[in-house]
């Protein structure tokens, strides 16, 4: 085991926290969460950066790096602010299915114009009345009509769908299998076409830059070209999919504890209580030797996942295993840092506020902490 980072991955970590510490300033931040409204100048200026698609080839704008330094920028990004930094990664969401299942055209026409900053893309998978279980008989359904897939339904907590060039949408394509997830398909949706409506969710408590929408299909039309990958295998092509960007949401809630930990060290060092530094109560200073713990043991388990996904091949137990380890860390370690930061932790001159309202979506979204200790229990009895 190499636990070194090659100079290519120590100045992409370099870079990004160059870009962060210039970029993500108080004034910047709280002026998207008020305004909750998606950060285009950031975005653009980290995709010249090359910090958006860094994990797709070069061919499509990409920078040709992997999961794991995805994993790097992901984590540094959040951990100088959760809002921003989750926002910028969540850009080019749903983007690596179309690398891993298009056609070469699909490949041009969609990829490197998010990998430019130019557009954002979208993924809709989840339902109202099925949640993170898309295995059973979807409500959307794409019917084909002629050289056209007609689509009717409706889909809930979608990321971008709002600002995206495109939603890669997941439909029943045939209701009559058995079972259901076996007539599923994934057709590629374009902005701006006719039937599309979309909502954007309001009064969220965290991740306020980064929209969430409801989106309704009323006979979307899409050329039969739209199909992404085989039909009747999307299903199969979404998991596969889910098993690498788990991972990355690893990430997030990596970085979520590693921002709430960095904060709370610092303050229990400068803190002056009693005579004392704070880090010099005994009570505070095992809050902070466990967070310590799960910060590395977090980071450890998501580099371990983007590795396999790197080296051998994305591991689905692996990656929910991440994902369900360094998603409750996220939560743990803001959650005691709040507590030592006690009553300024309300205060918004004190940022770590930001990674507690922050962090419980992570074991939400991507799939909940239930669905992943499902796949990790069907994976060991494999």
């Amino acid at each position: 085991m190499n636990f070194r980072f090659t100079q290519e991955q120590v100045e992409i970590k370099e870079a990004v926290r160059d870009f962060c510490e210039k970029e993500f300033t108080v004034d910047v931040v709280n002026k998207y969460c008020e305004e909750e409204e998606f950060p285009w100048d950031l975005y653009k200026k980290a995709a010249r950066l090359g910090f958006v698609c860094i994990n797709l080839p070069e061919k499509y704008g990409g920078q040709g790096y992997g999961c794991f330094e995805n994993v790097l920028l992901t984590e540094e990004m959040v951990s100088r602010d959760p809002e921003l930094g989750i926002t910028l990664s969540l850009g080019d969401f749903g983007t690596d299915m179309i690398l891993l299942y298009g056609t070469e055209e699909q490949k041009e026409k969609y990829i490197s114009r998010v990998a430019s900053g130019d557009a954002t893309s979208s993924a809709a998978f989840t339902e109202p009345s099925g949640g993170s279980d898309i295995s059973k008989c979807l409500e959307t359904v794409a019917v084909k009509d002629g050289d056209e897939w007609v689509i009717n339904g409706s889909k809930t907590f979608i990321t971008n769908a709002n600002i995206a060039d495109f939603i890669i949408t997941l439909c029943q394509t045939s209701p009559d299998a058995k079972p259901p997830y076996r007539g599923q398909s994934l057709l590629l949706v374009d902005k701006n076409t006719p039937g599309l409506d979309i909502t954007k969710l309001k009064g969220k408590l965290g991740l306020l830059p980064s929209p969430t929408c409801e989106v309704g299909y009323s006979d979307v039309r899409v050329p039969e070209e739209n199909l992404l990958g085989q039909l009747n295998r999307g299903f199969y092509h979404t998991l596969d999919y889910l098993n690498v960007s788990r991972v990355e949401i690893g990430a997030q809630g990596l970085g979520i504890a590693q921002g709430a930990f960095d904060r709370a060290l610092t303050y229990a060092k400068q803190r002056v209580l009693f005579g004392k530094p704070l880090i010099e109560l005994q009570a505070v200073s095992h809050k902070i030797a466990d967070m310590a713990i799960k910060v590395e043991a977090a980071r450890l388990l998501v580099y371990k996942a983007a590795w396999l996904v790197d080296n051998e091949k994305p591991d689905p137990g692996m990656s929910s295993i991440a994902k369900t380890y360094a998603a409750r860390a996220g939560v743990e370690v803001s959650d005691e840092a709040a507590q030592i930061f006690g009553g300024y932790y309300f205060l918004s001159d004190y940022d770590v506020n930001r990674f507690y309202r922050v962090a419980k979506v992570i074991e939400i979204y991507e799939g909940t902490k239930e669905v992943q200790k499902d796949n990790i229990t069907r994976w060991l009895a494999r």
